[in-house]
């Protein structure tokens, strides 16, 4: 094109097809590649924001895909629509031309093929490559949703769903052994399903996920990669047995996490159940020293520690419930009926009567309810069991059912509560 701006601005005003016509150059500089495609057509559609491009390829020959045997006779061409990468607010279709070739290798089981243009868009693709790895770079940084969103900001109209898929499409990275490896679980539906998380604690990545955490899916993920030195892991059993047959000669390690939580549980647990006498030993601890007159030092005693609170409302009710009583004899000796002693005192007949047939008030019997409890006799095993770190109560229940237990789960559960 040797037209001249006021040529091309005359002609524009003359024929507004001109445009449609004589495309400027300018815009083949924006077409994926220029080298191999030839701009014929720009049409620009206002209402509906949209840029469509007529374009042919120009490579004169095309190599077959099949035996690689360069073809020169053309059989026929067709059209093929690709979408491109918006410009400003509008989006761009490209409306490509391509030939179907014949192939000149007589041996070549394909005898007429479509020419490629790998520096554009992949054979039956639907959009150009630059878009494809644009969506592609989108849906790694931000996901499904938040890609969406953000495209659409951006003038690209994708679904979540495309996303996701060009994601899955992904060829996955080549990623060395790790020799320090960390195993765990992780839940797909936490208390349904789970699954095996492998990490690269060297390079802190994750490397694979399992579908489940069975000893042979660990064992035979490690068999498949050689070389693991080290293996953080839980104390699940699996785990253990998977890393054990998989990788033999490896060092197995507890997790620095469950090292923590396991130090967490038996300190709550000793200041849980050792309170009293950690309290008496602080109590002491802070008490000076008395120096007496023949020279020796006493240390004071400490007061008698105030009961809890429960212990005090408990008395409080007990007191009440005691003066209760002695209020409903002091109106029944001076002949009050059943119902006026109720309807002084605030309470029903049935308690009324109740009161009377007690001659005196009954002190109150505390029982020992760990003293009388089924579970006495096993309390040895269960203690046993639970700081070999059986911590689940069914599992619990389950053992102490042959051995003699003939209570409920519910009280099992009840223990393992307080201990934990």
């Amino acid at each position: 094109m040797s037209l001249d701006i006021a040529h091309r601005h005359r002609c524009l005003e003359e024929d507004p097809a001109f445009i449609a016509l004589h495309t400027p150059d300018v815009l083949s500089a924006f077409l994926p590649d220029a080298t191999a495609l030839h701009l014929e057509a720009c049409e620009v559609d206002a209402p509906t924001t949209q840029i469509t491009l007529r374009v042919r390829a120009t490579q004169t020959s095309a190599p077959c895909p099949l035996c690689t045997t360069p073809a020169r006779r053309i059989h026929s061409d067709y059209e093929r629509t690709l979408a491109d990468l918006p410009w400003a607010q509008y989006r761009v279709r490209l409306q490509l031309r391509v030939r179907k070739w014949c192939c000149r290798n007589r041996s070549c089981p394909r005898r007429i093929f479509t020419e490629r243009l790998p520096t554009m868009a992949a054979p039956w693709a639907r959009r150009t490559l630059r878009l494809a790895q644009r969506l592609v770079a989108l849906g790694v940084a931000l996901g499904g949703k938040a890609g969406v969103r953000l495209g659409h900001a951006w003038d690209l109209r994708v679904s979540r769903h495309t996303l996701l898929r060009l994601l899955r499409r992904q060829p996955e990275r080549d990623a060395p052994t790790p020799q320090v490896l960390g195993v765990d679980d992780w839940a797909l539906r936490k208390g349904h399903t789970y699954g095996t998380i492998l990490v690269d604690l060297e390079r802190r990545q994750p490397i694979v996920l399992l579908p489940d955490r069975t000893t042979d899916t660990v064992a035979q993920w490690l068999q498949e990669h050689p070389g693991v030195e080290g293996i953080t892991r839980d104390r699940s059993s699996a785990s253990a047995e998977g890393a054990r047959q998989g990788a033999p000669a490896a060092t197995q390690v507890a997790d620095r996490f469950y090292l923590i939580q396991h130090l967490a549980e038996a300190l709550t647990e000793v200041f849980t159940t050792q309170r009293t006498a950690l309290d008496a030993v602080n109590a002491a601890a802070r008490q000076q020293p008395v120096p007496l007159p023949d020279g020796t030092v006493a240390v004071p005693v400490p007061p008698p520690a105030t009961p809890p609170r429960a212990q005090q409302q408990a008395a409080q009710r007990a007191a009440q419930r005691q003066a209760t009583y002695d209020q409903v004899w002091a109106l029944h000796r001076q002949g009050w009926t059943v119902p006026a002693i109720a309807a002084q005192v605030g309470h029903s007949r049935h308690t009324i009567e109740r009161y009377l047939r007690l001659p005196t008030w009954p002190m109150p019997q505390h029982r020992s309810s760990y003293g009388r409890s089924v579970l006495n006799p096993s309390k040895a095993y269960l203690l046993e069991r639970w700081n070999a770190g059986c911590r689940t109560a069914m599992q619990l229940f389950r053992e102490l059912q042959p051995r003699g237990y003939t209570g409920s789960y519910r009280r099992v559960a009840a223990i393992a509560s307080r201990l934990r």
